[in-house]
C-alpha cells in the first residue's frame, strides 16, 4: 500500500489552508494561494514533482495561484467544467476519477453550496478513501457561507450545502480526514471553529449540517451571516479570468517629501508597526493597520479599490511581508514604501509627528462616572466598531455603533466631541482612531479586551 502524506500550507492571515498530497515522488496541490513560492519550496524540500493542481471552486476571498502553479510546473489543472473560465484547464465533474500516481487517486464529488459548481476531492491511497478536500463545503464544525454569490441565492445554496455535506458523510468512513480550505478565521466560513483538525466521525457529532434537518440548518446558517470584505467582489472575476504570476519585487521607496505629499493628498499611508508603537509616535495622517493582526483583510476591505497604498514599516522584511499579504487579495503593487522610524519619515520635524491617547475599559468606567484618570478627557461619544453580529450579542449602553468597514464612508455620522473608540481586542479600534484622527477628531483608543468590560461595572445591554 502506498503511503500518502498530506502537507498543510496555512495562510492564517486570511483563515485559509492549501494542501500538498504526495507519495514521496509526485504530488497534487489543492487550492493554492497566489504566492506559490511557498508551495514550490515545500515540494523541493520533499523532493516531489507537482503533477496536478486542483481547485475546489472559484475563490471569493483570495486570488488563486493555481493557474500560475500549473503553468510553471506543467501540472494538469483541475477546475470544474461547469465554471466558464478564461484559461485552459482540465474540466472535471461529479464522478470523474483522476489518477495522480499508482498510489494516489482522486474522485471528484459535486458539493454545491458555497458556490453552485463547488467540488470536493476524495483522496484514495489504493486501499480506499483516506480523506476529502472539501474547500468551502464541509468545514470544521461548520460549513462555508452561502451568500457570496448574492443574497438572492443564499437560501437555495444553503439547501444545497446541507445536502452536499450529508452526501460526503454518507460516502466516507468515520476515520476519513476532512481537509477544508476555509474556516480558520476566514469570512468564507459561516461560523468559526477552533478545531485544528477533524474527521467525518467527529463532524457527525459536531457539525450542524449533520445534526439538523434541512429547514433548521438553513435558518441557522442564514441568521449567522454577517458582512464580508468588500474586496471579495473583485476576487471571483480575477479567478475566472486567471491570475498571472505574482510580482513581489520591492516597490519604490518614498522619501519624507513624497510621504508628506501623499498624506496631504488624502492617500492611504499605512503604518504596519504594532498599534502600541503607533500610539506612542507616528507620522501625522497615517493609518494604523499593524502587521501583527489581519492587516490585509481590514485594509483591503476599507481602502477604495485601486487607490494608491503606501506602506510604512520598521524593516524591509515587514514591508515585504505586507506586500505579500496584499498581493494575495489582488492589491498587486503598493504605490510606495518607507522603512525606519517616524522620526525618519518626518525628516526630524516634530510638527509632523503625533501619538494616540490610549485607555482601558476601567478608565472608561471611571470617566463615565465623572472621574476620568489623569490626562484623559471626558467621554462625549463612545464608538463601538465591532461587526453587527458582535453588537447584537451585547454592547455597552449608549454606545454608537458603526462597524469598522463602514467608518471611512460614515465619518460624518460620528457625533461631535471627543470620541472614545473600542472593538473586541484593540486592533480594529486602532484603525478606527487613526481614521478619526486623520479627519481631525479628538480621539481616545480603548486598547483593551471587550470581554473584560462588564467586570468594570459598565452596563452591557442586548443588541438590536
Amino acid at each position: 500500500m502506498t503511503v500518502v502524506s498530506v502537507e498543510v500550507v496555512q495562510t492564517s492571515s486570511l483563515g485559509d489552508r492549501s494542501y500538498l498530497a504526495h507519495d514521496g515522488q509526485v504530488a497534487i496541490v489543492v487550492d493554492p494561494q497566489r504566492d506559490i513560492d511557498r508551495i514550490l519550496a515545500l515540494a523541493g524540500r520533499l523532493g516531489v514533482r507537482i503533477t496536478h493542481v486542483a481547485e475546489t471552486h472559484l475563490h471569493n476571498d483570495y486570488v488563486s495561484g493555481g493557474l500560475a502553479l500549473a503553468q510553471l510546473t506543467g501540472a494538469t489543472y483541475l477546475v470544474a467544467g461547469a465554471d466558464e473560465v478564461g484559461f485552459e484547464r482540465r474540466p472535471v465533474a461529479d464522478g470523474d476519477e483522476v489518477s495522480v500516481s499508482a498510489g494516489i487517486g482522486l474522485r471528484v464529488v459535486a458539493t454545491p453550496g458555497h458556490t453552485f459548481h463547488h467540488l470536493s476531492y476524495l483522496l484514495d491511497d489504493g486501499d480506499g478513501p483516506v480523506g476529502v478536500f472539501t474547500g468551502g463545503s464541509l468545514l470544521f464544525g461548520t460549513t462555508g457561507r452561502t451568500d457570496l454569490l448574492g443574497k438572492q441565492h443564499a437560501h437555495t445554496l444553503a439547501e444545497h450545502q446541507h445536502s452536499s455535506v450529508r452526501r460526503l458523510a454518507d460516502m466516507l468512513p468515520d476515520g476519513a480526514q476532512v481537509w477544508p480550505t476555509h474556516g480558520f478565521g476566514s469570512f468564507c466560513s459561516a461560523t468559526q471553529s477552533d478545531a485544528p483538525e477533524s474527521t467525518i466521525g467527529r463532524e457527525r457529532t459536531a457539525n450542524p449540517a449533520l445534526r439538523l434537518e434541512t429547514d433548521d440548518f438553513v435558518v441557522q446558517t442564514l441568521a449567522g451571516l454577517d458582512a464580508y470584505p468588500a474586496y471579495y467582489a473583485h476576487m471571483g472575476a480575477r479567478n475566472t479570468a486567471g491570475a498571472d504570476l505574482i510580482d513581489l519585487t520591492p516597490v519604490a521607496a518614498a522619501d519624507p517629501a513624497e510621504l508628506a505629499a501623499r498624506i496631504a493628498d488624502g492617500e492611504w499611508v499605512v503604518d504596519l508597526r504594532s498599534r502600541k508603537a503607533f500610539a506612542h509616535r507616528h507620522l501625522a495622517g497615517t493609518l494604523s493597520f499593524g502587521l501583527d493582526g489581519p492587516m490585509s483583510t481590514w485594509l483591503g476591505w476599507m481602502a477604495p479599490w485601486g487607490a494608491p497604498i503606501t506602506l510604512l514599516g520598521d524593516s524591509e522584511q515587514q514591508v515585504a511581508d505586507a506586500q505579500r499579504e496584499l498581493a494575495r487579495i489582488g492589491i498587486d503593487r503598493p504605490a510606495a514604501a518607507a522603512t525606519g522610524s517616524p522620526d525618519q519619515w518626518a525628516a526630524g520635524d516634530d510638527t509632523h509627528l503625533t501619538g494616540l491617547t490610549t485607555a482601558t475599559f476601567a478608565d472608561l468606567a471611571a470617566a463615565r462616572a465623572g472621574t476620568p484618570p489623569h490626562g484623559l478627557p471626558a467621554v462625549d461619544v463612545l464608538l463601538d466598531v465591532r461587526m453587527s453580529n458582535e453588537w447584537r450579542t451585547g454592547h455597552i449602553d449608549e454606545a454608537v455603533h458603526i462597524p469598522l468597514p463602514d467608518l471611512p464612508h460614515r465619518l460624518d455620522d460620528v457625533p461631535a466631541g471627543t470620541v472614545w473608540v473600542h472593538c473586541g481586542s484593540g486592533y480594529r479600534a486602532a484603525a478606527a482612531t487613526s481614521l478619526l484622527q486623520r479627519a481631525g477628531r479628538r480621539v481616545v483608543h480603548i486598547d483593551d479586551a471587550y470581554a473584560d468590560a462588564a467586570g468594570t461595572g459598565l452596563p452591557i445591554v442586548p443588541g438590536n
